[in-house]
């Protein structure tokens, strides 16, 4: 049965940030979530390198792991979850948590990838709260 929806609808409504990239990791789609997440606008955005919301130190990682996905045509981040640092426009640093989708023309050729990314920044920081608060418990009752 064929969808009774726009798809572009769907990703301009979608609460979530999709970004999709090109081969080469430039930003090519840049939905209202992202926007939001990051502080980018789409005019800031698009055609940009994915470097716009990656920290520094992590850079030539993400790299290395792009290009082997983009030449092996495999993920294993298209049913698992990624989480990592990200960074906002003011330069704060944020945890995110996010699925990929490999896109492909109709000869099968990879012609980008998309990600679906959920800001998890303020999960993050409690669950480091909660580990901190049990540390100082445990030390105080000589666990």
């Amino acid at each position: 049965m064929k969808p009774t929806f726009d798809y572009q609808q769907l990703v301009q409504v979608a609460g979530d940030a999709i970004v999709v990239c090109d081969p080469d990791g430039v930003i090519t789609l840049w939905n209202p979530a992202a926007q939001f997440m990051f502080g980018f606008s789409p005019d800031e955005a698009l055609g940009q390198s994915l470097d716009l919301i990656i920290p520094e130190r992590l850079r030539a990682r993400h790299w290395e792991g792009y290009r082997k996905t983009m030449e092996t045509g495999q993920t294993r981040y298209g049913h698992d979850v990624l989480r990592v640092p990200g960074v906002h426009k003011d330069g704060r640093s944020m945890s995110i948590s996010f699925t990929v989708a490999l896109l492909y023309s109709q000869e099968r050729k990879i012609t980008g990838i998309a990600s679906i990314i959920r800001d998890e920044t303020a999960k993050f920081n409690e669950d480091r709260a909660l580990r901190k608060r049990l540390a100082e418990l445990e030390a105080k009752s000589g666990a």
